[in-house]
């Protein structure tokens, strides 16, 4: 009877045009993921159940991303541009001092006000240098994952330390951090799966369910189990390096997904959940991954580091089976969300910050528009502060700490470089200042090396200095990002130009980068710096 009046309900929304009420909602993130290793682009890496969900749900052609994972994460969390939330700066490295503020209202933090039942699993990368950075403190209920930006598959530490939680509040309230060093030599991807499954089938039925599922896949190291290696990547090239590997991660990760969907079907819930799936970045350029057609890559403002492979999958989309070209942002989640569980932000004590997304329900589910601009990213080192300070915190001495580069990928390029300012305005792209330049993936190599330096090489079109200066690319003729046209279109250029003070308005003074080596402990990883 509850299924039936829950139909009738459900068609009566699709009738009315109405939004769903409060539906389940299920965030699925992939990790460092090329913008072509699905194979509904036409790739060899098996993903039946990546394909058959975005077959028959609504690809998301033009969903813009961070060019790396901190940032990314942190913009979907709070639905505001990395200018704001301090993460234009790039990703959180080990045992650094900061992390997404605790003014920032997150997904889990407004869905929870809202009456769901909110768990995470995976990656957080959000800061953890202080206990009240970390997710379970952030509005999740549960969660099981990881505070840093990389671990080993089966290991589960980062430099020698162990960083896989169970973090709960147990039956009296109280916060509770289980750091599993018994599950060591299970594959994560696998918990993942297995904790996503649980998490669905042991929800509070009374309350409707927010999941956030961010897998570590593919992001390296290159772990896979070796019989699944010969199950899902037999057929892939041994050429480049680890490419077998890295398809074999992202297979293991299809094949979870489609046990969560197995899942939410046999709890019937499936008719009145959204399920969104994205990448948090292109694959690293000149690697194992594959962007193409794209130029770029992660670390990159160019289409390949930003343009996520995407797409939305739900029985309450009006029109599915189709590519949407519309424009749309990471940071247009949580104000999408907000609509969907009828959160009034001026009822609860906590202000809300301004949200830089847009609501794009009528978007992804009606193929209506809904923006025409979307900024990649604007760095400007006068807005860093060397400050000993931290935000709700006390002052403390800290030692110098040698920098831990590129252990584990999520850290491979100093992100000190100059400043710029990289937006798309309709149909064109506009980079101005000094930034990193990649070239392009052919449909058949992948073994490029990537190209980050300041040589004469005409990469960026026309010659000079590649990586400064201003250039403009119109993406409707040019997806591939080949010809510079500022010289040939002066007037677009001069009205992209003058958005900047605006942006620069909306910009927050950062911290100079701080590390410890604190954080460390007794084979595990913990918070290290005392809230006041």
């Amino acid at each position: 009877m509850k299924l039936l009046l829950l139909t009738i309900l459900l068609l009566a929304q699709y009738v009315e045009g109405k939004a769903p009420t409060q539906p389940n909602i299920v965030m699925i993130l992939a990790d460092d993921m090329g913008y072509q290793d699905v194979g509904f682009r036409g790739s060899n890496i098996l993903t039946p159940n990546i394909d058959k969900l975005a077959k028959e749900g609504v690809i998301l052609e033009n969903h813009y991303v961070m060019p790396q994972c901190s940032p990314t994460r942190a913009s979907l969390l709070s639905g505001r541009h990395a200018i704001r939330t301090g993460f234009w700066k790039g990703n959180i490295k080990p045992n650094e001092e900061w992390g997404l503020r605790l003014n920032e209202t997150t997904i889990p933090e407004m869905l929870k006000r809202n009456g769901y039942s909110t768990h995470g699993i995976g990656k957080w990368h959000c800061g953890m240098y202080t206990w009240d950075h970390t997710p379970a403190k952030r509005g999740f209920d549960t969660y099981f994952g990881l505070y840093l930006g990389a671990q080993g598959y089966f290991s589960h530490k980062r430099s020698g330390h162990v960083d896989l939680r169970d973090d709960y509040y147990d039956k009296d309230g109280k916060f509770v951090d289980d750091v599993r060093v018994d599950l060591q030599g299970n594959y994560s991807t696998y918990l993942y799966t297995d904790r996503a499954v649980e998490s669905i089938q042991t929800r509070d039925k009374s309350k409707p369910l927010f999941l956030y599922l961010s897998y570590t896949a593919p992001h390296s190291p290159n772990d896979a189990p070796a019989d699944e290696v010969e199950r899902f990547a037999s057929h892939i090239p041994s050429t480049p390096k680890h490419r077998k590997k890295y398809a074999t991660q992202i297979s293991i990760m299809d094949e979870g997904i489609g046990k969560v969907v197995e899942t939410l079907k046999a709890e019937n819930i499936l008719d009145n959940t959204l399920i969104v799936f994205t990448a948090d970045n292109g694959a690293v350029y000149g690697n194992k991954g594959s962007n193409y057609p794209l130029r770029g890559g992660k670390q990159s403002l160019f289409e390949g580091g930003v343009r996520a492979v995407s797409f939305v999958s739900s029985p309450l989309l009006k029109k599915t089976g189709y590519t949407n070209t519309n424009l749309h942002h990471v940071t247009d989640w949580y104000a999408t969300f907000q609509k969907l569980a009828g959160d009034k932000p001026s009822q609860h004590s906590k202000p809300q910050l301004p949200v830089d997304g847009v609501d794009i329900w009528e978007s992804v589910s009606d193929n209506q528009p809904c923006r025409d601009e979307v900024l990649m990213n604007f760095r400007d080192h006068s807005m860093i502060q060397d400050s000993s300070e931290h935000e709700f915190l006390a002052k403390r001495e800290r030692p110098e700490v040698e920098e831990e580069l590129g252990e584990l990928g999520d850290d491979e390029f100093s992100d000190d470089d100059g400043d710029f300012f990289v937006i798309r305005w309709k149909d064109w792209k506009l980079f101005t200042g000094t930034y990193k330049v990649q070239a392009w993936t052919s449909k058949n190599s992948l073994g490029t090396a990537a190209k980050f330096d300041r040589s004469d090489d005409g990469l960026m079109g026309g010659g000079g200095k590649a990586g400064s200066g201003t250039k403009l690319f119109d993406l409707s003729a040019d997806p591939r990002e080949e010809t510079d046209v500022a010289d040939k279109y002066p007037d677009v250029v001069k009205t992209i130009l003058e958005k900047i003070p605006g942006y620069k308005k909306k910009m927050t003074k950062i911290n100079k980068r701080t590390r410890s080596s604190e954080g460390k402990r007794d084979g595990k990883w913990y918070p290290w710096v005392k809230n006041l």
